[in-house]
């Protein structure tokens, strides 16, 4: 029994056992209801992930990097989630960690309650209802240190503060808000970071090899390689809006989704807009070969409840052959799966909407296509928001088979926004939100 485990309160959870340094132990609760179909599609299944605390966690990877976790206990772990060749196996990788904001007299904070915490690839295992944690590899620089999760660059990324917001911490240049993740032939790993934005190669072992960033970036002090190779239009990225989706196609290129449409020429354009961007990666020629737009639907018919268009994110991308992509747009209630196909006649690389002084920006336009825009066409395939027991916030999606989607949660490693979130002594209070992996049957199939 871990040492942290004692005395904690959980809102309907079970206390499991500690994680040993191999990180091998199966951690198992009680199994979830499976909900009732609604429409076409349905829940299959559902399992959760147990009480494992970060300290242990983290501290089992790289001894010494947490010394207080607050509380918290390993999650985030639903950025992203992709098969890992055995029935119910996958990869899942974390975000930057534990992170929310405090709002103090004239500005919003980021706070790292846990800086120590350092962004790690995890392979889990469903099994009836528990997710057990197989493996974890934590990225590193080429020496072997933790990268973090911190913020890179003063004034270009949100200044990172303690768990209170009083206490300013140091930037980083490794830090990586690591999202998409897929694995290659070889056994190596890519992943998408929200910070630079960047597409990231990582050895088997997670050690950086390269971190390819926008041209102009100059990140300066990394402990590994960074190479200047992606567009410099994603320069203007929205804050904490920088890559999150990422996919192998068949012949080994990558598809990388940003999160949000670019903030060009301005915030207000950004935050208005609905045209969001697609690229493609070739990692043999280790350079962008092809852009498309992407079109989300009105936020409110993404999610009913929702009238704020900045709320639309794509939070995952999965091939599905034949040059075939399956896109979710989502806000943190509700999420749309949709079917789009990459062609070269809608390629937007080096076109004048790569120009930052392009006036209008594409992201400006209220309709791009009779711009002479060739935005990616779509297909609804199921409507995640309408399907009883699909949680909120699924950043993660994974092709089972051709009738199943498995789905992950970000839990926020339990967090909420605001001074509540820990109590009196630094403890988390936390959220109650699990880290869940859903079935999902669709009918038809894709």
């Amino acid at each position: 029994m871990s040492p942290y485990a004692a005395g904690r309160r959980r809102v309907h959870r079970s206390v499991a056992a500690g994680v040993p340094l191999a990180l091998l132990a199966a951690l198992a609760v009680a199994g979830t209801a499976v909900g009732a179909p609604s429409g076409d599609a349905r829940v299959t299944g559902s399992a959760t992930l147990g009480d494992i605390p970060l300290g242990t966690f983290s501290n089992g990877l790289l001894p010494g990097t947490v010394g207080d976790d607050r509380g918290v206990d390993l999650g985030g772990i639903g950025s992203d989630i992709y098969p890992a060749g055995r029935k119910g196996e996958f990869w899942t990788v974390t975000d930057r960690g534990p992170n929310g904001q405090i709002k103090v007299p004239g500005e919003k904070r980021r706070t790292f309650p846990v800086p120590g915490f350092d962004p790690a690839i995890v392979k889990i295992r469903v099994s009836g209802g528990s997710v057990q944690v197989l493996d974890a590899i934590p990225i590193t620089t080429s020496s072997g240190k933790p990268v973090t999760g911190l913020s890179n660059q003063k004034r270009r990324d949100e200044a990172p503060y303690s768990y209170d917001a009083k206490a300013p911490l140091s930037y980083n240049p490794n830090g990586l808000d690591t999202e998409g993740i897929v694995r290659a032939a070889d056994g190596s790993f890519w992943l998408v970071d929200e910070y630079g934005p960047s597409l990231i190669h990582v050895s088997a072992r997670g050690k950086v090899l390269t971190r390819y960033v926008p041209k102009g970036l100059t990140l300066t002090g990394a402990g590994y390689p960074v190479v200047e190779a992606l567009p410099a239009v994603l320069l203007h990225r929205k804050i904490n809006r920088g890559f999150e989706g990422l996919a192998q196609l068949p012949g080994g290129d990558l598809v990388i989704a940003v999160q949000s449409p670019l903030s060009l020429p301005d915030t207000d354009a950004g935050e208005a807009s609905l045209t969001a961007r697609l690229l493609r990666f070739s990692p043999k020629k280790r350079t962008v070969t092809a852009e498309y737009a992407y079109r989300f639907d009105p936020v409110n018919v993404v999610d009913p409840s929702e009238d704020d268009p900045s709320e639309l994110k794509i939070s995952s991308v999965v091939a599905v052959g034949r040059g075939r992509l399956l896109v979710e747009e989502r806000t943190d209630k509700a999420a749309r799966l949709q079917i789009v196909k990459l062609s070269r006649g809608a390629d937007i690389l080096g076109d004048k909407w790569d120009d930052d002084r392009t006036s209008p920006s594409l992201e400006q336009l209220d309709d791009p296509a009779a711009s002479g825009v060739p935005v990616l066409r779509k297909r609804l395939v199921v409507d995640l928001g309408a399907v009883k027991g699909v949680p909120g916030k699924i950043e993660g999606v994974a092709r089972v088979d051709h009738d199943t989607l498995a789905l992950i949660n970000d839990n926020d490693f339990g967090m909420t926004d605001g001074p509540e979130a820990f109590d009196a002594q630094g403890r988390l209070v936390d959220s109650g939100i699990e880290t869940t992996v859903t079935y999902v049957r669709l009918p038809r199939g894709i």
